[in-house]
């Protein structure tokens, strides 16, 4: 799997972290941001799909 480096805002670390951890949503970090990333794009698919930007072959 390939590795991201990316920079990110205190503020949203400090956001993210609130839901990471033991009895909480996401396992780790890394887990929470491939989570983000999937619901993100599938959001932007569904969005394109309603405009007939996305061809349904």
């Amino acid at each position: 799997m390939p590795k991201v480096t990316v920079e990110i805002p205190d503020e949203l670390m400090e956001d993210l972290d609130e839901h990471v951890g033991p009895d909480k949503k996401f396992v780790n970090r890394s887990d929470a941001i491939r989570a983000s990333i999937r619901k993100t794009l599938d959001m932007l698919d569904e969005i394109d799909s309603r405009h007939g930007r996305i061809d349904e072959e």
